[in-house]
């Protein structure tokens, strides 16, 4: 029985996008390197062992696979360069703005700190605790029912006893029920965009006191 002539391992290589075709290869490098391997295979095929054409037409499939995948990686290339443009002036527009985003810390100045809450669920009663850097409670205040969603509040500065409590870095917490059973109530800081960042994790608005945050970590824009 004849044997069938394989088409060379470096044809193979060239299709198949070994080590030995370099990464940075465009597909019309690919294309021509195969070509060029493959008419070189015919010329000097065994007359009497020709090459076997189905194998041939698979290889030259896979070549249009190959082709194709670079073509559609380039695309998609193209399009997250256009994404990750459009997102860095979406953030840069934000600069100079506030934010709200996760987090139980407000800055007490001339009397006036702005912080909020999360309630996805709303509340029919809560109680909010402002604490001083120690951990001592300054102002306690209940509040009723709230519908479900953001609310932004402020603080004035005045403690339990009457008496203006000094600027800085104060915390607060908040607890919430409806019907008797606690639910989700999250503490939201509110603070300035500096600048924006382009990192390796993704875009970053640096804030003026708390940490950089992502775009998706902002949950109001004022």
């Amino acid at each position: 029985m004849a044997t069938v002539q394989t088409v060379s391992s470096d044809l193979l290589s060239t299709m198949n996008g070994s080590t030995t075709t370099s990464s940075s290869s465009s597909a019309d490098d690919v294309q021509d390197r195969f070509m060029t391997l493959l008419i070189a295979q015919m010329k000097n095929q065994d007359p009497l062992n020709p090459m076997d054409n189905a194998e041939v037409t698979s290889q030259m499939a896979q070549l249009s696979t190959v082709t194709g995948i670079e073509k559609l990686n380039t695309t998609l290339e193209g399009l997250i360069s256009d994404s990750q443009s459009a997102q860095t002036y979406e953030a840069a527009n934000m600069i100079g703005h506030y934010v709200l985003t996760e987090g139980n810390t407000m800055t007490l100045s001339e009397g006036s700190a702005y912080f909020g809450v999360n309630l996805p669920d709303g509340a029919d009663s809560g109680t909010l605790t402002i604490k001083d850097a120690n951990g001592n409670t300054v102002r306690e205040i209940e509040f009723g029912t709230q519908d479900a969603g953001v609310m932004p509040l402020s603080w004035d500065g005045y403690s339990n006893d009457g008496s203006t409590a000094a600027d800085g870095t104060y915390t607060f917490e908040i607890s919430a029920t409806v019907a008797g059973t606690k639910v989700t109530a999250t503490p939201l800081a509110y603070d300035k965009v500096l600048s924006v960042s382009n990192t390796t994790s993704g875009i970053k608005l640096n804030l003026s006191t708390l940490d950089a945050i992502g775009i998706d970590d902002v949950v109001e824009v004022y």
